[in-house]
Parts: C-alpha cells; structure tokens; sequence
C-alpha cells in the first residue's frame, strides 16, 4: 500500500535542522539535522505510527489535500511525504509486534 499525507516542515532557529510535523496522525513529530535528514525522518516517523495502528486494529486517518494543510509559524511549509507501508511492514512490522508484546500492549 503506497500512501501520500503532508507535512509541515519548521526551520530550527539555529542550525540547518527541521522540526517535521504530520497534522492528519496526531503526535506524530520528528526532526532532522538537514532538510534531507528530516524528511526520511518524517517518512519514518508517520510510516511507523501508520504500521503501528494497523496492527492495533485502530482505523488510520486519510491524508488531508495538501492545500487543506498550512503551517502555524512563519518559515514553515508544507510538503508531501511518500510512504510504502508494504515495505515498511516487511522491514519493521514483525519488531513492532515483538516490542508490544514484551511491554504487555496490544495482542
């Protein structure tokens, strides 16, 4: 399954780093050192929570359009994160399971 949701990238105030956030998967949040960095982190990051509510049964939220999307500071912008959930699941989604079942979460 090939999925598409937007991002809001933050310049940090100091540095070359971003603070990435994904409105439509709520808490979903990272960052990264360089723009390139931040946007695999981003990928990562909302593959993960995505992987992570398949598997607990819990429905996931459909992308907003990206124009639905606006930044809440200045500098911020909006951009799409490509995400390949079966290769994600292929590559983490037997230790997600794994990690659960050893803090006694989910089935």
């Amino acid at each position: 399954m090939k999925l598409s949701y937007p991002a809001v990238f933050y310049p940090w105030d100091e540095g070359e780093g971003y603070t990435v956030e994904v409105p439509d998967l709520l808490g979903c949040v990272t960052e990264g050192d360089s723009l390139v960095d931040a946007m695999f982190m981003g990928i990562d990051a909302a593959s993960g929570w995505i992987l992570t509510n398949m598997e607990l049964g819990r429905p996931v939220p459909p992308p907003s359009p990206i124009s639905a999307i606006r930044p809440d500071a200045d500098g911020g912008f909006v951009s799409l994160l490509p995400l390949d959930m079966d290769a994600y699941a292929a590559q983490y989604g037997e230790d997600t399971i794994g990690e659960r079942q050893e803090l006694g979460v989910g089935g």
